[in-house]
C-alpha cells in the first residue's frame, strides 16, 4: 500500500460517522444506505456520501443488485490498516493484537501485556457472543 493510499484510508476514518458505518457493516453484514441511516439516525443521502468516501478509500465494497446496493466492509483493506498501525506502534510490546501474541508466544510477555491481551480477548468474545445471539434471533 502506498503512502497516498494509506493517507486516504486514514482520512476517511477520521470521521466518527464513517467509523460507526464500518462497525455496523462489520457486525451486521452487507446493508444498504437506508438501513444504515435508520440505525445511525441520519438521512440516507448523508450515509451515501459517507459510503462514497469509504469506497473511494477502499474500505467498503458494493455491488448493485437491481435497485438495491448492499455495502460491505473490505476486510483486506482493514487488515492493511491494522498492519500499518502495528508498524507505527510505539508501546514496545512488538505486537498489538492476538495474532502478534500467537506469533511471539506468551512466554516473553510482561504482566501488563498479558492483562491487556486478556482484556482484548474478553471484548472479542463478548462481541462474538452478541453477534451469535443477534443471528439466532433472526
Amino acid at each position: 500500500m502506498s503512502g497516498a493510499e494509506a493517507s486516504e484510508m486514514f482520512k476517511a476514518l477520521a470521521v466518527e460517522t464513517r467509523v460507526r458505518i464500518l462497525d455496523i457493516l462489520k457486525s451486521r453484514g452487507p446493508m444498504g444506505a437506508k438501513g444504515i441511516a435508520d440505525i445511525i439516525g441520519i438521512t440516507p443521502a448523508a450515509v451515501s456520501q459517507h459510503l462514497r468516501i469509504l469506497k473511494q478509500a477502499g474500505l467498503v465494497r458494493s455491488e448493485r443488485q437491481g435497485y438495491w446496493i448492499p455495502y460491505s466492509i473490505n476486510e483486506e483493506a482493514l487488515e492493511e490498516c491494522r498492519k500499518l498501525l502495528n508498524d507505527v506502534c510505539t508501546c514496545g510490546c512488538g505486537c498489538v493484537d492476538a495474532v502478534g501474541f500467537r506469533d511471539k508466544g506468551l512466554q516473553g510477555a510482561t504482566l501488563k501485556e498479558l492483562k491487556d491481551y486478556e482484556r482484548e480477548l474478553r471484548e472479542e468474545l463478548e462481541a462474538a457472543r452478541e453477534r451469535i445471539a443477534e443471528l439466532e434471533r433472526r
